[in-house]
């Protein structure tokens, strides 16, 4: 009996990742969050020196990887890795619009702010473990979890640019959120926050504070990129192995970047633009993947294009995004400097 056009089984995925690697990179992940805890047990503010050191130290360790991978495994691997990062990390920082958003609408105090995203990054790699464990089995099972994959990657490309060119800002409206309704009737909840703890006796009874529902907020936004992010590059590289460190490398030095970009996350106005091109890039070339394994003869995308067109994307936003700056800056200076007319 003939398979159907584009339920067809797919191959099993290779990947580079044999049980000692895995071991391994995991050992090395649960240290690195160790560490952070062990960093923030003392609540303090983040100072920009402090917070520059770690977005360079996490920046330099994706960086080496990608040499470990090119000198073991080859230039593809190497690649496919570079590229992932790239994409997973152009992601992160967007994602860090919204965890600003969060802390400023929960009130969180500064010294308070690295614990919450700290939280949210464990979270977040848990979801990410899961959906790519998911991602996986659907590309195992048939060529049609590229379709899949594609579409959702070209819808979420296609209202991010509606989003960007309507000039629509990203809000939080905590009152919207499901999470929040269920743990405000199920516990009680403090007036403020206690120090780094969740959990306090308050009358007899165990109350959750501000904290721990700032944390679930977090946790369920992760929910919502990781619906994104994974599909995402998986466009890249099919290799599970290769979607997890890239994953877990973007999103290890997020906290660190978030009191780096903290001033500077506004100005990159362009950013969402770039970042529909890049999403809707890959959603096609999912697509593509998909109709090659039907049609031999339709083209599909080299990996390394596809790093090229993301550098350029990112290039050309944060270059656009600098010009439209020093234009509005320009813009107020005149309204400051002259003086309006009488007539």
């Amino acid at each position: 009996m003939p398979v159907p056009i584009g339920l067809m089984t797919a191959a099993p995925l290779e990947s580079i990742g044999s049980p000692q690697l895995w071991a391994t990179t995991v050992g090395g992940l649960a240290l690195l969050l160790g560490a952070d805890f062990v960093l923030t047990r003392r609540p303090h503010e983040v100072r920009m020196r402090e917070a520059v050191g770690w977005s360079v130290f996490y920046l330099t360790l994706p960086l080496l990887f990608g040499v470990y991978v090119w000198r073991a495994f080859g230039l593809q691997a190497s690649v496919g890795f570079y590229t992932g990062y790239l994409v997973e990390k152009s992601l992160s920082v967007d994602n860090l619009f919204v965890f600003m958003l969060l802390l400023s609408a929960f009130a969180v105090p500064g010294e308070l702010a690295q614990r919450v995203l700290l939280y949210g990054i464990i979270g977040a790699l848990a979801l990410r473990a899961i959906f790519i464990a998911l991602g996986a089995a659907a590309l195992a099972s048939g060529t049609w979890a590229f379709l899949l994959f594609g579409v959702i990657l070209i819808i979420t490309a296609g209202k991010i640019l509606r989003d960007a060119l309507r000039g629509t800002q990203q809000q939080v409206d905590i009152s919207s959120m499901r999470t929040i309704h269920v743990l405000r009737h199920f516990m009680p909840v403090t007036a403020d926050y206690r120090g780094s703890r969740l959990m306090v006796r308050q009358g007899g009874r165990l109350a959750l504070t501000p904290l721990a529902l700032a944390i679930v907020a977090v946790f369920a936004t992760d929910i919502v990129f990781a619906v994104d992010s994974v599909p995402a590059v998986y466009g890249v590289t099919e290799d599970p192995f290769l979607v997890f460190v890239t994953n877990a490398f973007a999103l290890l030095g997020l906290r660190a970047l978030y009191f780096v970009l903290l001033g500077v996350l506004e100005k990159l106005r362009h950013l969402n633009h770039g970042l529909s091109v890049i999403l809707g890039f890959i959603g096609v070339k999912l697509v593509l993947n998909w109709a090659h394994s039907v049609w031999p003869t339709v083209p599909d995308i080299p990996t390394l294009v596809s790093l090229g067109v993301i550098v350029v994307a990112l290039t050309t936003v944060t270059i656009t995004s600098l010009h439209a700056n020093r234009r509005a800056a320009h813009r107020d200076v005149q309204r400051v400097t002259v003086p309006p007319s009488d007539g």
